[in-house]
């Protein structure tokens, strides 16, 4: 297992793995600690059968520079893959703005080929590559150094294993024609938006009893604060003080530091110093905005007319066009989004994109009577009405 610590040692194997079709990766970081990932080991792996074209790279090594990867990852001659890239796409957003291009998503494939919602690694390389991946290593402590034998070989087998999942991935996909449904899936993944946060819309993460505009206002500058502070000094959101201590903070409204020091849920630490003056300065401005400036939650799906009845007959389309197709229902429309169509939404994922011509359309059409379902035995049948 050879482990990569030098800028030009890295330089040396992307100048190899841009000779192939694609490139294997993946990371290990971690998050407990801080804000933004720390990224603590990338894994690389180029086609073939056995571990002599993969390798561990060091990032914590004094000088390295992954400007060599980075460099890989703008050649759009070379696929990347990863499994579930969500994570692993911030780290390298944050350190060097950059997506890897072109992206391919093992889990994202998996689950447009019909092996379910968000289906987990392990799961494809039994089935695909008819191996087991051990776990033992999985919640190690990636920072500390050396690494054991054991992490090395389990961090290995997360691109050595892949690289058959990809093959066999891709190459269902060459056969369905559903490549574009994956493209699609992951421009979300590429979209810088994704990754970035805003303090001032960091409130509408929060969850709330009430959607009084006043008090939201307040749950607002508090959860602003929250976020700038964490972000300036890379510390968890949670380690400034939880939600529930936000929302208790923005019912109590504490206009001093002895009536801070009265909340139940805040931590010790934001009890005095630059956090509570934050808190007492957010409460502040939050109770001084003005009507006009309070945030309005979005209450449009309270005021929806639901049709039941035909609601129902969605949920039994969704089944049937899922099951015919091979791919999870909830990839295509979650529950409210069904109550929504029946209630005459129409701006939703479900009629946008593949989706649109998987369920999207019959059920536009279903709503407009121009079709009927029908059951023969087990199956439901779409007929013309």
């Amino acid at each position: 297992m050879k482990t990569i610590t030098t800028t030009a040692d890295l330089a040396a194997f992307c100048t190899q793995a841009a000779a192939h079709p694609y490139v294997t990766v993946d990371t290990e970081f971690l998050r407990e600690r801080t804000y933004y990932s720390k990224l603590c080991l990338v894994q690389l792996a180029m086609p073939g059968e056995d571990d002599s074209g993969a390798v561990l790279v060091d990032p914590l090594a004094d000088g390295i520079s992954l400007e060599p990867l980075y460099d890989l990852f703008r050649d759009t001659s070379v696929v990347k893959v990863f499994h579930a890239a969500r994570q692993d796409l911030e780290i390298f957003f944050v350190d060097a703005k950059v997506f890897p291009e072109p992206l391919f998503d093992t889990q994202v494939a998996a689950m447009v080929c019909g092996f379910g919602e968000q289906v987990g690694y392990e799961t494809l390389v039994r089935k695909i590559a008819r191996e087991g991946v051990d776990k033992t290593s999985r919640f190690t402590d990636w920072s500390r150094r050396p690494l054991s034998d054991a992490q090395k070989t389990y961090a290995l087998a997360d691109v050595t294993h892949l690289r058959q999942v990809y093959e066999f991935l891709a190459a269902e996909l060459d056969k369905s024609g559903r490549g574009r449904w994956v493209a699609e899936e992951l421009e979300i993944l590429t979209n810088p938006d994704t990754y970035i946060s805003v303090p001032r819309e960091a409130w509408k993460r929060v969850k709330t009893r009430t959607n009084s505009a006043k008090f939201l206002a307040i749950v607002r500058e508090l959860a602003a604060f929250r976020e700038e502070y964490a972000q300036t000094r890379n510390v968890p959101r949670n380690r400034v003080y939880k939600d529930d201590a936000l929302v208790e903070l923005a019912s109590l409204k504490p206009g001093t530091m002895e009536e801070l020091s009265r909340s139940r849920l805040l931590l010790r630490d934001a009890r005095k110093g630059e956090i509570a003056d934050g808190i007492l300065s957010g409460i502040k401005a939050g109770l001084a905005c003005k009507p006009a400036d309070m945030p309005q939650p979005d209450r449009s799906r309270e005021m929806l007319q639901v049709n039941p009845a035909l609601a129902d007959l969605l949920r039994v389309l969704l089944k049937a066009k899922t099951e015919s197709a091979g791919v999870a229902a909830k990839l295509i429309a979650p529950a409210a989004d069904l109550d929504g169509i029946a209630a005459g939404l129409r701006d939703v994922p479900a009629m946008k994109g593949w989706r649109l011509e998987v369920f999207g359309n019959d059920a536009l059409r279903l709503c407009e009577g121009k079709i009927a379902l029908t059951a023969h035995g087990n199956d439901v049948k779409v007929v013309e009405v």
